[in-house]
């Protein structure tokens, strides 16, 4: 996918939202879900879509929480369940939905003090601490579609162990969503909105207090003041704008908010890569206002707006390609934290062999999954993981103390441990990746993205190690051709091919209609791109094959 000449540039005219028509859509326009981009479909993170194509309306919101207040009573959930959003513009009236439906079905529902945004983290949070000290079991919902343009909507669950749902829990929820809107909504319960705001089933609390204070649990922050680390803050308009100056003045710190604009139309942002307004904190077209200012700070931090993910800028190396951050985070974290040695660290199989070597010279278990961090739930819930993160910068990690801190992305304590790392080492995360590639060897990594037919991206899905009839990847031999994920087995819904110093990996993206290749190499740029071309002409060929 080519780079768009207005990358990076000012949003302009033709590139707005006519949010008043989006949001008459998500009332008015009724899905017909024997059309596959219509229906409730849950990739790796939650139902997405646009309401003026049919894929994210009202009657997918309350047909997705009255599917997920039907599986609480069968599961025997009693606790609350805590209700979040971010601020695109159909997150409000699915807010507004799912609090009519839920409170109809007569679901305890805990949220924002004064209804404001809640991050995905916050969600997980308040999900692990509820569960540590009650009987019943308390879940959640993220109205969000993560860092995609304001034209989509998004939403997510995430039962009591506080993080993404498990495939075969939202392959519940999806087909009874389906079967629901094929149904004419009629097992559809719900209220007014006015009834369900003063309704006793609903509690309001400051999830913006409770998250600030929970913090210092999981971060040295005391370090962080005490070195004044001058930190530079870009929210994107995202849903942890009011958190940031409360995180700051409790723990004074020296944090700047260079940007303070809520606006649904986001139309503040430089666009993205392909020409279109998309809040990707670790994308440098996104990122470009905040990379300007990285001489102003001593660290920079961008998040979307769920705040799962992460954008670390420094004055040395300006934006961080995320896999050099996370091989930063892992090695900084193990070096810096009294976690038991047999923890592991948790990987991706589309995330840098760095990791791998940085695992290798600390002597740490690895653990690598399928893309997805739902993966990484039931590890860091035990402690069984102390590390989780994924190449597109979304990363959580243990307490302190080798407690759970979240099971869910967050990326607050990513930010903030940048921050941490330059207090600690003197050094800021580029400078500290320089001194790990100086032992490891200096990757170049890449990942091209395609747009792919919904029938493709099956295909796709659904490739086996016998595709690969070359023994060679651009000049070296093949050592292994994955299919399931060697950490656990599971399969990874597309194809990795390794050599002894670059692979590739090819699968169609859960919520976009693209497909990506991911590749690295340890040799250089020129072997990089020579393995690229190798996995798309093997990618080209089995569509060819497919007839797709």
């Amino acid at each position: 996918m080519s780079v768009h000449p207005h990358a990076g540039k000012a949003v302009r005219p033709q590139d707005r939202v006519n949010l008043g028509r989006l949001v008459s859509d998500y009332f008015l326009m009724k899905p017909d879900v024997s059309l596959n981009e219509q229906k409730v479909t849950f990739g790796t993170s939650g139902h997405r879509g646009n309401a003026s194509l049919c894929s994210f309306n009202e009657q997918h919101i309350a047909a997705i929480c009255q599917a997920i207040a039907e599986y609480r009573t069968v599961q025997g959930y009693k606790g609350p369940l805590y209700l979040g959003k971010d601020t695109h513009a159909l997150s409000e009236p699915a807010f507004a939905t799912a609090l009519s439906v839920l409170i109809a079905n007569k679901v305890p529902v805990i949220i924002q003090t004064d209804m404001g945004y809640t991050p995905t983290p916050v969600i997980s949070r308040l999900i692990i601490v509820h569960n540590k000290t009650n009987n019943s079991q308390a879940d959640g919902l993220i109205i969000t579609p993560s860092h995609n343009p304001p034209t989509d909507g998004g939403i997510k669950y995430n039962p009591p162990h506080g993080g993404p749902a498990e495939g075969e829990v939202t392959k519940i929820i999806e087909q009874r969503a389906n079967d629901i809107i094929v149904n004419g909504m009629a097992d559809v319960k719900a209220v007014d909105l006015e009834v369900a705001l003063s309704s006793n089933l609903l509690s309001k609390e400051n999830f913006i207090q409770f998250y600030t204070e929970q913090l210092e649990q999981v971060l040295d922050l005391t370090a962080i003041s005490q070195a004044n680390v001058c930190i530079g803050v870009d929210p994107l308009g995202g849903s942890g704008i009011d958190y940031w100056p409360v995180i700051a003045q409790r723990y004074q710190l020296n944090l700047t908010i260079v940007n303070s604009v809520v606006d649904s139309s986001f139309s503040f942002m430089p666009l993205d890569k392909d020409g279109k307004i998309r809040m990707d904190c670790s994308s440098p077209y996104a990122m470009a206002g905040l990379i300007a200012m990285k001489d102003d700070f001593d660290v920079a931090v961008g998040n979307d707006p769920d705040f799962d993910r992460h954008g670390i800028v420094t004055k040395s190396g300006g934006l961080m390609n995320p896999n050099h951050f996370l091989a930063v985070a892992i090695h900084y974290l193990m070096t810096h934290r009294d976690w038991s040695q047999t923890c592991k660290i948790g990987k991706t199989l589309v995330s840098s062999s760095l990791i791998d070597r940085v695992a290798r010279l600390i002597n740490r278990p690895l653990s690598e999954v399928p893309v997805g961090f739902k993966w990484f739930v039931d590890g860091l819930h035990s402690g069984e993981y102390a590390f989780g993160g994924e190449e597109s910068a979304g990363a959580s990690f243990l307490a302190k103390d080798g407690s759970c801190w979240t099971t869910d992305k967050d990326g607050f304590i990513m930010a903030l441990l940048a921050a941490e790392i330059l207090a600690v080492t003197g050094k800021d995360p580029y400078q500290y990746y320089l001194d790990l590639v100086g032992q490891l060897g200096q990757p170049c990594y890449g990942r091209v993205e395609a747009v792919a037919s919904f029938e493709q991206k099956q295909v796709l899905s659904s490739l086996t190690p016998e595709m690969v009839t070359s023994n060679t990847l651009a000049g070296e031999e093949v050592k292994q051709v994955l299919s399931h994920a060697p950490g656990n087995g599971a399969a990874i819904g597309g194809l990795k091919v390794v050599t002894d110093n670059g692979w590739f990996a090819a699968r169609p993206s859960g919520t976009e209609d693209i497909y990506k290749i991911y590749a690295e190499s340890f040799i250089d740029e020129a072997h990089l791109q020579q393995i690229i071309l190798d996995a798309q002409t093997l990618v080209s060929n089995v569509f060819k094959e497919a007839g797709v």
